[in-house]
């Protein structure tokens, strides 16, 4: 959803990255894959790629990150496809930045700067968009002294056109501190409404299920097969920012909350999935998570593991989880593909393989009607009255202790009378 100016005439830019010799899978390392999804990232924003380099080194250059010669290369890229622009795919600290851009002569932006600048386009509610801006504000606030160049070319689009950086631009450091203050204070209301909501569903003991995956793995599509919500999916990079949550019919008798969460991605940066906890955190209370896979992707397993490594360090390593092999009509041919002993193989776009997935889903939760022994108080009348209303009850007899039940229950009701459920004997 980015403006229509950069539709007509996309901002062009030349796109850096260092690969690390023996770091091929440190997560601050580029490599061909990674340059790709730069490159999308870019689109995304609006710009357009001119050209790209890797750069092949043991280590970064303390000044320039890529080293002297490679910058010279970069600057004569620039100036044959006349670019004002380069992003590099690695994080850069504020002195390199600085640097870079007095030698190249040109802006310079990292991938984290340019993913915070789709955010900010992207969130629709006061909510992203209170956390993109303090996530924001958390990347400027080092840089200040050397986004000079950067800010004060804000009508040139990527990376800076969009929240803080377009009003302002010589705002004091105590400025943008108490404004992150406030910020914080906002996202702290967040957390306390969200914790009531929380309290409220379980008090209702409607299980909830969060859908969680890298950017572009189909889970707005998912989301829409299993509930009819029509949100859109249209195939882009982080097109879901804003969370939401709909209620959904596993059979005649069990239903769940669904939730969608922002796709994951490499290198998110640490200020955004900071700013995102007052929203992420309702995955840590989720009663399983679905992790949506596109297997349609040769990047796949990579792609899986980021976000298991997301996912654990936002506190869900208890949570129940449930891999989802998505776009399997995209996908090579089932027997070339590994069966998944973790997971189910589906495609949300065809509905191919869901009332399997809500049986699946289900399962986990262990939703369906269960058996128990009760043993109610003679002061519990009213929930007595509930099973017989709401369950089947096998039999009822009176002792001296109370009420000794048995009933089959669903999960809503068992919810209301797990306490009165009797221990069975340790054997």
């Amino acid at each position: 959803m980015h403006d229509n100016t950069a539709d007509i005439n996309p901002e062009r830019a030349v796109l850096v990255g260092l690969s690390r010799a023996g770091l091929q899978h440190a997560a601050d390392s580029s490599s061909e894959s990674s340059m790709d999804e730069l490159e999308s990232l870019l689109e995304t924003a609006g710009g357009q790629c001119a050209a790209r380099v890797l750069q092949n080194r043991d280590a970064p250059d303390a000044r320039t990150f890529i080293g002297e010669g490679k910058v010279s290369e970069v600057a004569e890229l620039c100036r044959a496809h006349g670019v004002d622009l380069a992003v590099f795919d690695n994080e850069l600290s504020p002195a390199q930045t600085r640097c870079l851009e007095h030698d190249l002569g040109v802006r310079v932006i990292d991938r984290s700067l340019l993913i915070l600048d789709i955010f900010a386009d992207r969130a629709l509610t006061r909510e992203g968009r209170v956390q993109v801006e303090m996530a924001q504000l958390k990347y400027i606030l080092p840089r200040l002294a050397g986004l000079g160049l950067s800010l004060s070319r804000q009508a040139g689009g990527i990376g800076t056109r969009r929240g803080p950086g377009e009003t302002k631009l010589e705002t004091d450091r105590r400025h943008i501190r108490r404004r992150i203050d406030k910020l914080a204070g906002e996202l702290e209301t967040v957390r306390r409404v969200r914790a009531l909501q929380r309290d409220r569903r379980e008090k209702n003991e409607i299980p909830v299920v969060s859908m969680i995956g890298y950017t572009n793995s189909g889970k707005s599509t998912l989301f829409n097969a299993l509930t009819g919500a029509g949100i859109p999916a249209e195939g882009r990079l982080f097109d879901t920012l804003d969370t939401t949550a709909r209620r959904i019919e596993l059979d005649d008798a069990a239903s769940v909350l669904l939730t969608d969460t922002v796709g994951f991605i490499r290198k998110l940066p640490h200020h955004l999935v900071e700013a995102l906890r007052a929203t992420l955190d309702e995955l840590r209370y989720a009663d399983a998570l679905l992790h949506v896979i596109d297997i349609s992707n040769p990047e796949w397993e990579s792609q899986a593991a980021v976000v298991d490594e997301l996912a654990d360090r936002l506190g869900t390593l208890g949570v129940p989880r449930l891999r989802v092999y998505n776009k399997c009509d995209l996908a090579p041919p089932v027997a070339d593909f590994p069966p998944p002993r973790d997971g189910i193989v589906i495609s949300a776009l065809e509905s191919t393989g869901l009332d399997e997935l809500r049986a699946r889903i289900a399962a986990a939760l262990d939703i369906g009607a269960r058996r128990v022994s009760l043993l109610l108080p003679y002061g519990q009348a009213s929930k007595l009255d509930l099973l017989h209303r709401e369950a089947r009850v096998e039999s009822e007899e009176y002792t001296e202790e109370g009420v000794a039940v048995e009933a089959v229950c669903d999960r809503r009701v068992l919810g209301q009378v797990r306490e009165y459920v009797r221990q069975p004997p340790h054997r």
